[in-house]
């Protein structure tokens, strides 16, 4: 339990570093000064000043920051070595290089798990041809359902079935690797039990459950959702490829899905298996992947860096995003916003995502007791 409580932290604080080492890179990149590079947050431990930047351990480890002159507007444009003196193309690509360092995390992430563990490729059932491994993977599990209750997860895998009533199946679990063998087999138990064989990373193990008669609407008897897939593995030379194609889709697809969930909140209709989490939130999923397995983790690892990308592009002023828009205006009309102005209501923003997260981490909390 502490192994896996210091991996997910210390990935977690990792990921954050390097995207401080992206804005670090450009910046040192167009020669403007970088006063200090820490991970965590003051008070400091420990700096050591090498050239002309402070290289700081900080007490509190929520992350990691990069200090550079004249980031906040408080020394003129006339300062060369200083952000605001410098052309607005070059202050975006320094904003920027912090958010392209999270793809290209995640491309390296999925490189490796391409090539060494297999990417999970959903498949349907009447693919057969060259198929082998192909399993059936548990990819959401519904709230107070009969599954949730016997405490099945989201990524275990369903390996055999057996029935309590068919005299047959006694000693004979059924091996199944498709979708449609277990919905035929939950249809012909419903109201009885059933022993379902799980794998779970290493653990293999039974657990019993009834399938429901009459699940609620969108729910099935047991109340999860099935894929069949398999894990394609690629050689080291085709491997990036697929790191760049599989976080290109992933990019691509987050915004629409979570466009469609805000719709069907708005709209008051249940949104079935999404849920708002905060750091603890994101620590027991971690922990969650990694004891499933360690491909596992590095997938879920890569999908919150893509994650991290596209929040830091929205235009909140308390993010990259937002200093993103003050640029655009500052292009626009032809001066920089007040330097004030731009301050407070970033200030605001930033209070504002702090009381939320909070919010959300108290939730966290009482959700784990």
């Amino acid at each position: 339990m502490i192994l896996t409580i210091l991996i997910v932290f210390f990935t977690l604080i990792g990921l954050l570093v390097l995207h401080e080492l992206g804005h670090f890179i450009l910046a040192k990149k167009f020669g403007v000064e970088v006063e200090e590079f820490g991970i965590g947050y003051p008070p400091r431990i420990f700096g050591k000043k090498i050239g002309e930047t402070i290289y700081s351990l900080n007490l509190l480890p929520f992350g990691a920051f990069v200090r550079i002159k004249g980031e906040e507007g408080k020394i003129g444009v006339e300062d060369a070595r200083s952000f605001s003196g410098k052309p607005i193309w070059q202050r975006t690509l320094i904003l920027v290089g912090g958010v392209v360092s999270f793809w290209i995390i995640a491309i390296l992430i999925l490189s490796f798990v391409a090539f060494k563990f297999g990417l999970p490729t959903a498949i349907s059932d009447e693919a057969n041809q060259n198929i082998t491994g192909a399993e059936v993977q548990i990819v959401q599990v519904s709230e107070d359902s009969p599954a949730q209750m016997a405490g099945i997860s989201v990524g275990d895998i369903i390996t055999k079935l057996k029935s309590s009533t068919d005299p047959h199946s006694k000693n004979e679990k059924l091996k199944i690797d498709k979708v449609k063998e277990v919905q035929e087999f939950t249809e012909e138990n419903l109201g009885q039990e059933v022993t379902l064989t799980i794998k779970r990373g290493k653990e293999v193990f039974d657990i019993n459950l009834t399938p429901r008669v009459s699940p609620p609407e969108g729910e099935g008897a047991m109340g999860v959702g099935l894929v069949r897939r398999v894990l394609m593995k690629y050689p080291w030379y085709q491997a990036p490829l697929q790191g760049v194609l599989v976080t290109s889709r992933q990019t691509i697809a987050m915004p629409i899905i979570l466009g469609e969930i805000l719709g069907k909140a708005i709209q008051g209709e249940k949104v079935e298996g999404v849920k708002f989490v905060g750091p603890i939130g994101i620590g027991e999923m971690m922990g969650q992947a990694l004891r499933i397995g360690f491909g596992n983790f590095l997938l879920l690892v890569a999908m919150i860096s893509i994650w991290l990308a596209l929040f830091n592009l929205l235009p909140i002023p308390a993010v990259d995003g937002g200093r993103l828009l003050f640029l655009g205006i500052e292009k626009v009309k032809g001066s920089p916003v007040n330097p004030n102005l731009e301050r407070n209501i970033t200030a605001l923003f930033f209070t504002i995502l702090v009381i939320l997260m909070i919010f959300i981490t108290i939730k966290d909390i009482l959700r784990l007791f």
